[in-house]
């Protein structure tokens, strides 16, 4: 284009976005610039000198994800997109400059739904879109919310629950949150994500139903009661079909039955073919690369492609940028309130805990316990989270070790020197793999020290506590080994060593677990006299443990899936790559290559546990367990009474007083589940979460009156034969509970039938064979 030509382009009378109408810019736009701002700009170090574009644009925001395309001529500015979701994720050093650009690591998504806390979560929200916000980013990708299927899958620690209610509900309240500072999210991955081996290319192969019941069900909650600006598509194929280049999925489904109105984007380097992509309703190609951006194009003039599906998808970009702080000029600080940010996370944190055990009121530690023996390498190297995109580059880590420090508890500075020795020759001998992606792998943790009975004897004399930490790394990319669900011989020898030898002096000794989900727990946790699950609290842990084993918050978070006996037990695990090392590489993506489509679980993964996931399946198959779904102790107890049912306009409303009857103030969580008739004629399970609600911190002999709705509708199942969702007419039982095993009241309701059609889309291609009970 000539000089003369670009002026005259850029001139008056050239529509600009904002002052023009959408139809008008895109009217405007050539071919190839619509095809540039339906891929990103690029990803520095992959396909070098091939991307969409090379230029600044990458560098607005260092170290976030990706950007848009800019078409200055028609006033349309780049927008940055930056990974999450527990915490804003960009580099905190840049070239040439002495700032820092630190932004806060929040608790995991697993800590965070394990609040039950939809308010608590927005707070957190708000405070996450505050940093994206003054940091000059403009849509955060997160939250993940795919359903916690099997214990192994590496990034359980970004997702919420094995429940598609839970995850849904958690999910809407973080988009709210963060989205109230004008900034968007991206709800991710859409769907299906269920395993990182070959995730680039694993065919998830799943029954219509288990999909509408299990795998969808908290991406359409998330999507009608937040409306996200964005969708991130995932990586795997869907019974056959790429979930990025599949229009059931994308727009039938996500668009027409549920009114999503925003923009869906792949993952990055997700799905294989760009003139799908575009036709199915994938309206952005992240990072965007050459190839992607010269398919488009010659696929219209070839007249592959109907150029109306680029002005479509176009549109839906634009609808986006004009929410964007950048677009409407929003002057960022590069200076979030961190310190603010930081007394919210350290407090979110403590909501979340799990008290699984406590024996002989060993917490809080009484006034009188002053020393602490710290045993566990994870004591003094804490795990504020995973790696991967969803790592935060923050300030510091707050360890156990300093947090009981901060609150005032002395240690044994010989036992910190000789830990300390030992995780740093653990660390020269574990060298991190090397590589671009290197710091996304999960961490390797130390090999657990081992002290001889006399040492801890003497430690046990010397010492008024014992704190034993018990962590496991978490990270994208690799699935966990089935070895990291159980104890290691060393650590197994450390509790039963450190019990004994206190025990028998008459002290107390206390496990916490820095974990980002399920592990082993049954054989051996009737040794020690508490175990806390602290998950990973992101950067104030250490703090926030301490502040609940100290008394000054009472754990009030509880269980968002099943901790089984073994890892065996879980119904998924017949269908879950174990222990399979699949060689990791990104740039995969750009080759084109035929799927391989012959290694079980690899390839292909039958969900053959079908609606059974989790509690469904532990309860309905009455498999004993170590801890249930909704299990969660207090440092008080709480009586349930009064309950009473009511339906009007379509809702049942259930009520129960929840009476504080112990001590000391606390939160209650009170769950509500419904048990549906005819459970063996359509093969429901014995009982599915339909409502939640946590209380107010309760004082001692506290009273307050819990209110839980449920819509008719949501008592419905899905039909396959009809393509319907069903509700059976019949006697529902309301049960309500302090977990899926303990319910206090049981009520019953006499429901009516009714049927809704839905599309018939989304098929299996070929039968798999369905768990039945």
């Amino acid at each position: 284009m000539t000089t003369a030509t670009l002026l005259t382009a850029c001139g008056p009378g050239v529509p600009q976005l904002g002052k023009s109408s959408l139809d008008d810019v895109i009217a405007a736009m050539t071919l190839e610039e619509k095809a540039h701002l339906l891929i990103g700009t690029g990803m520095e170090g992959f396909n070098s000198g091939d991307s969409a574009v090379v230029g600044e644009t990458k560098n607005i925001v260092p170290g976030a994800a990706g950007t848009t395309y800019p078409i200055e001529r028609l006033g349309i500015p780049a927008i940055v997109l930056a990974d999450g979701p527990a915490g804003l994720r960009i580099s905190p050093t840049r070239d040439g400059d002495t700032a820092t650009y630190y932004c806060t690591h929040f608790p995991i998504g697993t800590l965070l739904a394990s609040t039950w806390d939809e308010a608590l979560v927005e707070s957190v929200g708000q405070s996450i879109g505050n940093e994206v916000l003054e940091y000059g980013a403009d849509v955060l990708l997160a939250p993940a919310l795919n359903i916690q299927r099997n214990p192994l899958c590496g990034r359980n620690f970004e997702y919420y629950s094995e429940d598609p209610l839970v995850s849904g509900k958690i999910a809407a309240a973080y988009v709210r949150g963060v989205q109230s500072n004008g900034v968007g999210t991206s709800i991710k991955h859409f769907a299906v994500n269920n395993q990182e081996t070959n995730r680039m290319a694993n065919d998830a192969q799943v029954s219509p139903r288990a999909l509408r019941e299990i795998y969808l069900k908290g991406f359409e909650i998330a999507v009608k009661e937040s409306q996200p600006w964005t969708v991130m598509s995932s990586y795997n194929y869907l019974n056959g079909i790429y979930t990025s280049e599949n229009p059931e999925l994308q727009t039938t489904v996500l668009r027409d039955e549920w009114g999503f109105e925003g923009m869906v984007m792949t993952d990055w380097f997700g799905g294989k073919d760009a003139v799908a992509q575009m036709e199915a309703g994938n309206d952005m190609l992240q990072p965007g690369y050459d190839k992607q951006y010269q398919d488009i194009v010659a696929a219209v003039k070839e007249g592959r492609l109907d150029e109306a599906v680029l002005d479509r998808n176009v549109k839906r970009v634009l609808q986006l940028i004009l929410k964007t702080p950048r677009f409407k000029g929003y002057a960022y600080s590069n200076r979030p309130d961190l310190k603010a940010h930081a007394a919210v996370t350290r407090q979110s944190a403590t909501e979340g805990m799990v008290l699984l055990k406590n024996e002989g009121d060993a917490l809080p530690l009484k006034a009188d316990v002053k020393k602490v023996a710290l045993f566990g390498c994870t004591s003094y190297d804490f795990i504020a989270g995973g790696t991967g995109s969803g790592n935060v580059n923050r300030a510091y880590t707050v360890s156990l070790l300093d947090g009981l420090k901060n609150a005032g508890y002395e240690t044994d500075e010989q036992l910190k020197a000789e830990y300390e020795a030992h995780i740093q020759a653990e660390k020269e001998r574990q060298k991190a793999a090397s590589g671009d992606f290197a710091q996304y792998m999960p961490v390797v943790l130390p090999k657990e020290k081992v002290f001889s009975p006399a040492r801890i004897k003497q430690l046990a004399e010397s010492m008024d506590v014992a704190l034993i930490t018990i962590g496991r790394g978490s990270g994208e990319f690799l699935d966990r080994e089935s070895s990291n669900f159980y104890l290691s011989r060393e650590k197994q020898q450390m509790i039963q060593d450190v019990c004994r030898a206190f025990h028998t002096v008459g002290k107390k000794v206390i496990v916490v677990l820095n974990i980002g989900g399920a592990i082993e727990t049954a054989s051996w946790k009737s040794q020690p006299d508490a175990i806390l699950c602290a998950w990973q609290g992101g950067q104030e842990g250490g703090n926030s443990v301490v502040d609940v084993l100290s008394g000054k918050a009472s754990p009030s978070g509880k269980l968002t899936m099943t901790f089984p006996l073994r890892y065996e037990d879980h119904a998924s695990t017949a269908n879950f790559p174990i222990d399979q090392k699949v060689e990791f590489d990104i740039s995969a993506a750009l080759k084109d290559k035929e799927k391989a489509y012959n290694i079980k679980d690899v390839d292909y993964t039958r969900y053959e546990e079908d609606i059974f996931v989790g509690y469904r399946y532990f309860d309905s198959f009455n498999k004993l367990v170590s801890y249930p779904f909704g299990y969660g102790l207090s440092y008080t107890t709480f009586a349930y009474t009064n309950p009473t049912i009511t339906f009007a306009d379509g809702t049942y409303t259930v009520t129960m007083d929840v009476t504080n009857t112990g001590r000391r103030a606390g939160k209650e969580v009170v769950q509500l589940y419904a048990a549906a008739p005819n459970r063996v004629q359509m093969d429901k399970p014995e009982k599915e979460l339909k409502a939640f609600a946590k209380t107010r911190e309760l004082q001692p002999g506290e009273t307050v009156t819990v209110t839980l709705k449920v819509q008719a509708a949501d008592l419905a199942s899905y039909d396959e034969a009809t393509a319907s969702w069903v509700v059976d007419a019949g006697t529902y039982q309301f049960l309500v509970g302090a977990s899926s095993r303990d319910i206090k009241a049981t009520l019953e309701a006499e429901v009516t039938a009714s049927s809704t059609k839905t599309n018939d889309v989304l098929k299996l291609q070929q039968p798999i064979k369905i768990m039945k009970r």
